[in-house]
């Protein structure tokens, strides 16, 4: 017996944008909720697992950020195929199959530890990661548009808040399981007896592989209990509904989808980026001059601010024009990397752990007004705006490059560029402005 998530709007209520209410759907939207805990938890895994492979397989800093070049990747070219699939299975069977997959690249883990073979874990992340975009492409539009258009950043920023949580509890989570165990050299462990190096490997396998087993019975779990729930289908803007059949450029040709996809680009990027590399910036003698498990606890609070900053931002949203306090936010963290950039100590340390509160409104503002107004076409630009989180691949590994060359500090212009965009997307590249001719015809 499934149970109801589904509260219609009454038959009174003329238009959707019309209607002030927060969302037709609240049971459907705490549902959904769980979900974005689940793979918030998941990509924040990630800052934890780039310094334990980085002292395990002794690689540099940019060998290191292939983990997030593989994760965020599988975006970029997973985003179609997850389009098509939201299109045929609809939101709520896409959301449940992005569970399943994710489980499955979560087992993964369990051989790459075993084997202590890096590319092995590139791979278990690339399949990890393809769950979790189909989750992205089905969930993101999925709650926009759970009520009224003009509460959608709104509604977003909430459903993303939860996101946060898990980005949030993550670190620590990692810290005690993952960095518990401490990594040796290839020369220490040459020093070690035969059965020492059985031992400390079991360890070190361990370390990883019962933390992701654990992760792959909550997702399917967690796929079991959304399956449960009669969720609205939505359809009038899916793929069914879309009686034009527009191709993707059709939505690409839409300026605000288009700077809206430029703008998820950069925001993830930079957003990913900082938090790939907090836990060795902190731990810098310059900077935090602590461990990297006590540093790993500013990444929770890096990520807290957000969940902080997205619990304020749904009602400051709800009041505010999303497109001012999106420029205001951007504008702000531009400023907090050129401080972290020329300063030493705590005032570096705490104005970069800080951008995370800014960061708070910016995928989910971005989103909505990306996908605001494309009716039936709001699949093909969901599908376009999660492919632009690739920028979580290519950002970090670019930063990367940089930190090996001119130093992990003034590396973070990079981030700041991007956060420059942002700017620009709130002032002047989200404007709703008519698309082409040769977009809207049929």
């Amino acid at each position: 017996m499934a149970f109801t998530a589904v509260t219609p709007p009454s038959s009174g209520s003329s238009t959707a944008s019309s209607d002030n209410r927060y969302t037709y759907y609240p049971m459907a939207l705490t549902v959904i909720t769980t979900v974005f805990f689940m793979w918030g938890f998941l990509t924040c895994l990630n800052d934890i697992l780039i310094p334990h492979l980085k002292a395990v397989f002794e690689l540099n800093y940019a060998q290191a950020m292939l983990v997030q070049f593989t994760f965020f990747g599988a975006y970029f070219l997973m985003s179609l195929p997850a389009g098509w699939v939201v299109g045929r299975l609809g939101y709520k069977k896409s959301i449940v199959a992005g569970l399943v997959i994710a489980g499955i690249g979560a087992v993964g883990f369990w051989p790459a530890a075993g084997l202590r073979w890096y590319p092995a874990f590139l791979g278990a992340l690339f399949v990890l990661a393809t769950g979790i975009t189909l989750l992205q492409v089905a969930a993101n539009p999925y709650v926009a548009l759970l009520g009224p258009e003009k509460t959608s950043s709104s509604r977003l920023t909430l459903a993303q808040a939860l996101n946060s949580f898990g980005t949030t509890i993550a670190p620590v989570f990692g810290s005690l399981l993952i960095l518990s165990t401490q990594v040796k050299s290839s020369a220490e462990i040459a020093g070690l007896s035969a059965s020492e190096q059985l031992l400390y490997r079991t360890q070190e396998a361990q370390s990883v592989q019962m933390p992701y087993l654990g992760l792959a019975i909550v997702l399917v779990l967690l796929a079991l209990f959304v399956w449960l729930f009669r969720l609205p289908a939505l359809e009038e803007s899916t793929v069914k509904a879309d009686t034009g059949h527009h191709t993707l450029l059709d939505a690409l040709r839409y300026p605000h989808v288009l700077f809206g996809v430029l703008g998820i680009f950069f925001y993830v990027g930079a957003e990913v980026s900082i938090g790939s590399f907090l836990v060795n910036y902190i731990s810098e003698p310059d900077i935090g001059h602590m461990s990297e498990q006590d540093a790993a606890h500013y990444v929770s609070l890096y990520w807290g601010g957000a969940m902080v900053g997205r619990f304020i931002g749904s009602v400051l949203l709800a009041k505010l024009s999303p497109r001012k306090l999106l420029t205001v936010f951007a504008a702000i963290n531009v400023l907090l990397l050129i401080v972290t950039m020329t300063t030493s100590g705590s005032t570096a340390m705490y104005s970069i752990v800080a951008i995370g509160l800014f960061n708070s409104i910016m995928f989910p503002t971005i989103f909505s007004l990306g996908i605001e107004r494309m009716g039936p076409l709001t699949g093909k630009a969901s599908s376009l705006l999660i492919m632009a989180i690739v920028g979580g691949a290519l950002v970090p590994f670019l930063q990367g490059t940089l930190a090996d060359s001119i130093g992990i500090q003034h590396a973070f212009v990079l981030p700041a560029l991007c956060y420059a965009y942002i700017v620009f997307y709130g002032l002047r590249g989200s404007a709703i402005r008519s698309a082409p001719v040769a977009a809207t015809s049929q």
